[in-house]
């Protein structure tokens, strides 16, 4: 397995796949970069360099005690990107990911990054503050918490419902997506996914979408029930110098495997535009 060992001695395992303009995959809470598989595939098939990586304390890399906060996430991500040499680069994150995404591209990315995709984000604030009445109040976050940490197998099952809106009218399950959602985040560690909780929710990534001078594009659903629309891509493309919103309606959290075909589409016209 593919794997670069950073600075602290964590190990960070990644698919680096074909030749061509690179593609970077960051995954979401709690995943690994086997989530983006439906993309993977669909950009390597058309003349691209693919690139996941499994963010530290998920997947196939070190679980490690430290770390889980989006600087060293993004110090991560920077590592690879300099190990693989990558340049004019497209920076792909869903949820969490989008966090981990413009936070890197924010702070590494000059002279690397060429665009930046943000799917179903984090960004740019979850959390309900004084400056930030209209956010999910703590009280949610802790919930999650206190399912992580006590009751994790079964409530990382219960969870997959409202990521895949599946608990909607005439909603069509498909137990593979749900079986391989739950196969993911059991592969990382506890500890990781506990303190990644109040690295998703707490951090405030308002200085980041500002700086960014590159094309951004935001995808969110409509009826996002774990990242509400109005609270994240409805505010972080109002905050980027070149950005551009695609909303869907009715499309939930986890669309890009869910509607893989029209998230597919879009990024595709963002990427050759």
């Amino acid at each position: 397995m593919a794997k670069i060992t950073v600075k602290d001695g964590a190990e960070i395992y990644y698919k680096d796949w074909g030749t061509g303009q690179p593609i970077v995959f960051h995954h979401g809470w709690p995943l690994s970069g086997d989530d983006w598989d439906g993309q993977m595939m669909f950009f390597l098939n058309l003349g691209y360099r693919v690139i996941a990586h499994d963010r530290r304390g998920h997947g196939r890399s070190s679980q490690t005690s430290e770390g889980h906060n989006m600087d060293t996430y993004a110090s991560d991500v920077a590592e690879l990107t300099k190990a693989l040499d990558l340049k004019d680069a497209i920076h792909v994150g869903h949820s969490t990911g989008g966090g981990e995404a413009i936070h890197y591209a924010a702070k590494f990315g000059e002279g690397r990054v060429a665009k930046v995709v943000l799917i179903s984000a984090v960004t740019p604030l979850m959390v309900q503050t004084a400056d930030n009445p209209e956010g999910i109040p703590i009280s949610v976050f802790d919930e999650i918490r206190e399912g992580t940490a006590t009751k994790r197998a079964q409530y990382f099952q219960d969870f997959t419902i409202p990521f895949y809106g599946y608990n909607r009218e005439g909603a069509t399950i498909s137990q593979g997506i749900r079986d391989n959602w739950w196969r993911q985040a059991m592969m990382g560690g506890i500890k990781a996914h506990y303190d990644g909780i109040k690295a998703f929710s707490e951090t405030d990534f308002t200085e980041d979408l500002k700086s960014v001078d590159f094309p951004v594009l935001v995808l969110h659903g409509e009826d996002d029930q774990i990242v509400p629309f109005p609270i994240s891509g409805a505010k972080a493309v109002k905050l980027l110098k070149n950005g551009k919103l695609i909303s869907y309606p009715g499309f939930p959290h986890g669309m890009p495997a869910t509607e893989a075909a029209t998230i597919n589409k879009d990024l595709l016209d963002f990427f050759k535009s």
